[in-house]
């Protein structure tokens, strides 16, 4: 029997309205972030649309910093289930926030090619956690991150932004 492979956003959050990671933003990059097959790091891909480029032929590096926050971020959420011993999109639901975003661009992102972003955690997940993310354009490596997620209420959340 074949067992379907759902992504997390799909399981977690399938009325997401993100830019970057929302299902239900029809504007947005509606990413979609998987563990990988070992079960160690969190993978996805995505092609940028010709819309998407900052230089003739190269990806805006606006579109790559977006990619590398959302997926980071369902990175962080994806260990918090995990450490929970609980499946995603159980209840509670578990969300986070970004608490420090670090992009390192190490080389121009081609467009036309699939990228892919492989995240993982450094450290222990907390509250606030620390997420590994790297960005691949084919084998070549083309930017990385160093980034802080950290657990919110986001009914709270909402509250205090709007005080």
């Amino acid at each position: 029997m074949n067992k379907e492979i759902y992504a997390l956003q799909d399981i977690a959050a399938p009325d997401g309205i993100c830019f970057g990671c929302g299902s239900k933003n029809a504007n947005g990059l509606r990413i979609k972030s998987y563990w990988d097959i070992d079960n160690t790091q969190i993978i996805m891909t995505h092609l940028p649309d010709e819309h998407h480029a900052g230089w003739p032929s190269l990806v805006y590096g606006g579109i790559i910093s977006c990619l590398i926050d959302c997926h980071s971020n369902w990175t962080a959420m994806a260990h918090h289930y995990r450490a929970e011993g609980r499946e995603a999109g159980t209840f509670p639901r578990i969300d986070c926030v970004t608490g420090l975003l670090s992009v390192k661009y190490i080389k121009p992102t081609p467009m036309g090619v699939p990228l892919t972003l492989k995240a993982r955690i450094e450290g222990e997940v907390r509250r606030s956690t620390r997420v590994i993310c790297e960005v691949y354009a084919g084998d070549t490596l083309t930017a990385q991150s160093n980034s802080i997620f950290v657990r919110v209420d986001v009914g709270h959340l909402a509250k205090t932004a709007h005080s």
